[in-house]
């Protein structure tokens, strides 16, 4: 995500990128931590005066793992498969802290770098997994994972200098334990929030213990 920006562009305007309308994803939901809470209340005011930012709910702060499917493709009985295999995946793995801090800037969003990301790997692991054994497929796994907390959204083109310098280049930081691994359905498109939970997969291991 650098190096910085010259100009946000409209996510929505780009025919290229992976589609989040009626998706079911794996997330690692934030909206429960006081700390992605501060953040996300600190960015929504100082970037109030800049039009064209959509900023994430605050209950839906959360970082992306994977993008499994549609939702006319992932069918209920899938949904409860890959919950159950990514459980078997995570049955020994321990929850993880992660600290954030980072802001990093994309042309068609702001967000916060979650540290260290091979921390998370876990997690990523059981998602595809889960994904490819009941899906039978790798499912947009994409290049190299790079696992963030989304800020905001833009919707517009609009110089990225003004928000930077705004914004800046890092937030108190704060940790993050990690717990559960959530698959959710995400209704309609990407810009109405119209999510709800299928189920989570707990990371359920002792401190120390090995992951998958």
């Amino acid at each position: 995500m650098s190096p910085l920006p010259a100009q946000f562009t409209g996510r929505w305007d780009n025919p290229s990128r992976l589609l989040y309308d009626n998706a079911v994803c794996w997330h690692l939901l934030l909206g429960g931590h006081a700390g992605a809470q501060a953040a996300a209340a600190t960015a929504r005011n100082r970037l109030a005066p800049f039009a064209g930012l959509r900023m994430t709910p605050s209950q839906w702060l959360h970082v992306t793992v994977q993008r499994a499917g549609t939702t006319d493709q992932v069918t209920q009985d899938d949904m409860n498969r890959m919950l159950a295999t990514a459980q078997a995946h995570l049955a020994r793995a321990a929850p993880v802290t992660v600290t954030f801090q980072r802001i990093f800037y994309h042309p068609e969003a702001i967000v916060l770098s979650a540290s260290p990301a091979s921390s998370l790997a876990p997690v990523l692991t059981a998602a595809r997994a889960a994904t490819r054994e009941v899906l039978g497929l790798d499912a947009d796994e994409g290049g190299g994972w790079a696992p963030h907390m989304t800020l905001c959204y833009s919707a517009t083109e609009q110089p990225a200098a003004p928000v930077i310098a705004e914004l800046g280049k890092t937030v108190p930081a704060f940790e993050v334990t990690i717990a559960e691994l959530s698959l959710v359905i995400q209704d309609g498109t990407e810009d109405q929030w119209n999510w709800r939970v299928a189920g989570s997969a707990r990371l359920l291991g002792s401190p120390g213990a090995s992951g998958t």
